[in-house]
């Protein structure tokens, strides 16, 4: 088994928990930052931290094993389970749910523009929220209460494939339009302009889907090579790395943060206000 120190793990998780948190005191206290798209990044911070939080449950639950103080098939320790499971796919649902919310509202702001404050309004924006995250809770539940044995198989089988090839199918049709409607309005400066603010947001999305698939996907491998082949020797070679794996999880939860500040100049000028008092 490949290790990671305890200490570079709890130092990871708290960095990937202020990080996220600063990024919601931020959009809460700037009301500039009051509008759908920094709203649905507020919802992957959010599932940013509940990844980092579960990885830290799951490490301190492991401790304790180990010092005798819980034990692995106990009724309580199962029920702890149960509730990291369900927190952990609450997390990894919730992360693509709103990675997808982000693609279509710059999908919307690219061809729709002059549309878009009356198509993605702020309650809107809200009501897509509340049901995003009303049925990633009732999923996360569910599958950790009725599919105890598949609690970890089943969402990345079928749906964590299944969003990432429909965001992907989302950005190429985006790009190919972009770069169709560009030739058109290319004698027009101020849409250019235009152009160019919207494109930099789908350029931005294009590196939170890079993380969030460089972070996530190894670990999801590592839960379906558990699933089945667990004694196949190449799978076990894999699975060895098992530390590593939930490491990157974390570390999505620092670069995501990292991302919005370099990227939005409304959210830097906020951190710094923050900062300076």
């Amino acid at each position: 088994q490949v290790v990671v120190p305890e200490e570079v793990f709890f130092t990871v998780a708290a960095a990937g928990i202020l990080e996220n948190l600063l990024v919601l005191i931020a959009v809460i206290r700037n009301k500039n930052l009051h509008l759908p798209m920094y709203f649905f990044i507020c919802s992957l911070a959010i599932s940013d931290m509940l990844g980092s939080l579960y990885k830290t449950l799951e490490n301190i639950f492991i401790i304790l094993c180990k010092m005798g103080y819980l034990t692995r098939r106990g009724d309580f320790e199962k029920k702890l389970d149960d509730a990291m499971d369900s927190m952990f796919i609450l997390s990894l649902l919730g992360s693509i749910f709103s990675l997808l919310a982000i693609a279509a509202d710059r999908y919307i702001t690219i061809f729709y523009a002059l549309r878009y404050h009356n198509i993605m309004t702020l309650r809107r924006a809200l009501v897509i929220l509340a049901i995003i995250w009303t049925f990633c809770a009732g999923s996360s539940i569910a599958i950790a209460l009725f599919s105890y044995e598949a609690a970890t198989v089943i969402p990345f089988t079928i749906l964590f494939p299944l969003m990432m090839f429909f965001i992907l199918c989302l950005y190429v049709h985006m790009f190919l339009l972009a770069r169709s409607h560009a030739k058109k309005i290319a004698s027009l400066p101020t849409s250019t302009v235009h152009q160019r603010t919207n494109m930099k947001g789908a350029i931005t999305l294009t590196i939170f889907l890079g993380v969030f698939l460089c972070c996530w996907a190894p670990f999801v491998l590592h839960i379906l090579l558990a699933k089945f082949c667990p004694h196949n020797p190449y799978c076990a070679c894999y699975m060895s790395i098992f530390h590593v794996n939930g490491t990157l999880i974390m570390c999505n939860a620092i670069i995501d943060p990292m991302i919005f500040a370099f990227r939005s100049p409304e959210l830097r000028s906020t951190f710094k206000k923050m900062f300076c008092c």
